[in-house]
């Protein structure tokens, strides 16, 4: 039995996976969108559900408004002395983590400050002779240089660290530049860490490897392009799969689709981790599109793409760019989101507006359909359908001078207003949003009709574009009551 990569089609950034029993447990990067730091499940390594978010809010009060590409950047998983433990980076905050008993629960704890300062990425531990080692990148924008790793000794419980300051352990501004996302794993009396080097889109996988957490480290790179079409590879989890067998997760960034997974099968060689497909005649390995699977385990675990609003609890799909407020929405027949006001530039520009109910691609091609019942009440109150990239163009009903206004604008990060492209007097209560997306382009539509203008889909800073849905205003009253929202993969 095959399975063909991306083993996931969505968005999930700078993953980081362990095992657990049988079990295996991914998590992700989130940025500046929230609940934070997504949780995975999977039996095989290929078939993966979400279960839950290690935290719901961001920690810091300036995450009321939207702070797009910062926030909770590559995290990293681990299990010690019967604790997950997930270490986040914030990159203007520092290194904090959370900790839980039960990760199918998702106990998480409030996540606590466990070295502060700007310019620290990509943390993750390891635990060596009742000793306990962090490894550290380094942010240009932040501290002023990066290519390098770092190392702190900390408490065994990440409570607090002990070096007073990191310890450069690899530069590498002459092999490896922009070397980052560095990941601990260990086997035969070797320390090992994996990490990408060159650049997201064009890199490598470089894995290091020393007898002494302090070094020095011997470099090879063991995953690289090479003649696939895979390009990066970059950034991911060295996974022991039990029985000196192992696997290699990592990101590919496909622009507007954001940065998807694939798995690949481990060859050791003299002590070195060749991923992916290994020729003779190859120093490293190529990404694989297929390979028999590496857990022969069968699972009927998925992502969810759709939503019914049928549920009491609001779907893990869905995600905001700032921390959610009281009175933003309610789940009632449908999902009911209130006109809220946040400030004049949220108002005038949607890539501002934290409420947004946003959720990832998950096809190539797909159609999107999602029925509103228009509750508009006030003057300006508004509802609508959207696609957020560093620009973007969005669908809406707008109350205006007394009557609804079906409008289409455009917007971008670098902007102060949305442009206002169509706009037309619109007479019925409620409204069927449409947008078909094919091949990094998409169309938008309402009640069954298509506009023929055809926009190109960017991604966000960091992340891929999202799709979703809002309502906005100036008073309250005024709502729109979605009654579904689906989403359908268009074969080609």
């Amino acid at each position: 039995m095959e399975y063909s990569n991306p083993i996931i089609f969505q968005d999930f950034s700078d993953p980081d996976v362990i095992r657990r029993g049988d079990n295996f447990y991914l998590i992700a990067s989130s940025f500046n969108h929230t609940p934070g730091v997504p949780v995975l499940k999977s039996k095989n390594l290929v078939n993966w559900k979400l279960i839950n978010y290690v935290f719901e809010d961001l920690p810091f009060e300036r995450f009321k408004d939207v702070w797009h590409g910062e926030g909770a950047w590559a995290p990293s998983l681990r299990y010690h002395d019967k604790k997950f433990y997930a270490v986040i980076p914030f990159p203007d905050e520092g290194i904090y983590v959370s900790s839980c008993t039960d990760i199918e629960k998702g106990d998480w704890s409030k996540p606590w400050c466990l070295i502060a300062g700007k310019g620290l990425e990509d943390p993750c531990p390891i635990w060596i002779d009742d000793k306990c080692y962090l490894v550290i990148g380094f942010v240009k924008s932040r501290i002023g240089f990066n290519s390098m790793l770092g190392l702190y000794e900390v408490t065994p419980d990440l409570k607090q660290k002990i070096s007073a300051n990191y310890t450069i352990i690899y530069d590498g501004h002459n092999m490896n530049p922009t070397i980052e996302g560095p990941k601990f794993n260990t086997r035969n009396g070797w320390i090992y860490i994996m990490a990408p080097a060159g650049s997201v889109k064009t890199g490598w996988q470089v894995c290091l490897r020393s007898k002494n957490v302090y070094g020095p480290y011997e470099a090879k790179i063991v995953l690289m392009q090479n003649d696939s079409p895979i390009n990066g590879p970059h950034q991911g989890a060295l996974i022991d799969l039990k029985n000196d067998e192992w696997a290699f997760v990592h990101f590919q960034d496909r622009g507007c689709y954001g940065r998807i997974c694939h798995l690949e099968p481990v060859k050791w060689v003299n002590d070195w981790p060749l991923c992916g497909r290994v020729n003779d005649d190859l120093l490293n390995g190529s990404p694989v599109l297929k390979h028999d699977y590496l857990v022969a385990k069968k699972s009927n675990y998925r992502l969810a793409t759709s939503d019914l609003f049928t549920g009491d609890r609001l779907s893990l799909i869905w995600q905001t760019p700032a921390n959610k407020q009281a009175g933003w929405y309610h789940l009632d027949s449908g999902l009911i989101l209130n006109c809220i006001y946040h400030n004049e530039k949220a108002y005038q520009a949607l890539n501002l507006t934290p409420n947004l109910f946003l959720t990832k691609l998950a096809f190539e091609n797909f159609k999107v359909s999602t029925l509103c019942q228009i509750k508009l009440l006030n003057e300006g109150d508004e509802l609508g359908f959207c696609y957020m990239g560093r620009s973007y163009y969005y669908i809406c009903i707008v109350k205006k001078n007394g009557a609804n206004h079906l409008q289409v604008r455009s917007g971008a990060f670098n902007q102060e207003n949305d442009v206002v492209l169509f706009d037309s007097i619109y007479q019925n209560n409620e409204v069927e949003f449409i947008m078909k997306f094919i091949n990094g382009k998409y169309q938008l539509g309402f009640n069954n009709i298509l506009f023929k203008e055809v926009y190109e889909a960017l991604p966000g800073r960091w992340i891929g574009g999202k799709i979703g849905i809002y309502a906005r205003g100036k008073k309250s009253g005024g709502y729109a009551h979605f009654k579904f929202f689906k989403v359908k993969e268009i074969k080609r």
